[in-house]
């Protein structure tokens, strides 16, 4: 599958052959039981490694599954009013909502309208606006609103945070103490 005359080889100790036909260097691999598996065929030439080629099917793979463990699934959480709910309903699905989006993922507001309410649409589009309001300061809403004759719904997504930068606290005043401290540790 090596298209290239010539190819850089490295050894099964990642070291440096050098530069070799491709003949030649399948007869060491040959030699030594192994395969030669093509790295860099971008490079100029392309770079080979004598190795065992379903050991490093399997380091990929192990490595691919430690990069999935580590990313954060956003996941689509929904949480239906009715418009006339309670206080103590209200207040308890929006602490909902505020866990949900705290913690990363999307949350689907829908409003469900049953019977005579249908007639009465504009009260779902308050307790929607009243949703969107309470949940400014974590979340913004994601596109339209969406109408249907049973319901109206809107997507709410998390508000960027600072990040990382935003939690770190005068590291300009860490260095001064740092230094403060081995001044005082340098007198006699």
């Amino acid at each position: 599958m090596i298209h290239a005359k010539e190819i850089r080889v490295i050894d099964e100790e990642k070291k440096q052959i050098g530069i070799l036909p491709v003949p030649e260097a399948l007869n060491l691999a040959k030699q030594k039981g192994l395969d030669l598996v093509e790295i860099a065929a971008e490079a100029n030439p392309p770079v080979c490694r004598i190795m065992d080629y379903g050991k490093f099917l399997y380091e990929e793979h192990k490595k691919a599954q430690e990069a999935k463990k580590h990313q954060k699934q956003v996941q689509l959480k929904e949480i239906k009013f009715r418009p006339k709910i309670s206080i103590h309903d209200y207040t308890f699905k929006m602490r909902h909502v505020q866990r949900f989006l705290e913690e990363g993922n999307k949350v689907k507001i829908t409003i469900m309208i049953r019977g005579r309410e249908r007639s009465r649409p504009e009260l779902a589009q308050q307790i929607l606006n009243r949703v969107l309001e309470d949940a400014r300061e974590i979340g913004r809403q994601d596109g339209e609103t969406r109408k249907q004759e049973w319901a109206m719904s809107a997507l709410l997504v998390p508000v960027k945070s600072g990040g990382k930068d935003a939690k770190a606290k005068d590291t300009q005043g860490g260095q001064k103490e740092v230094q403060s401290n081995s001044d005082q540790e340098n007198r006699p």
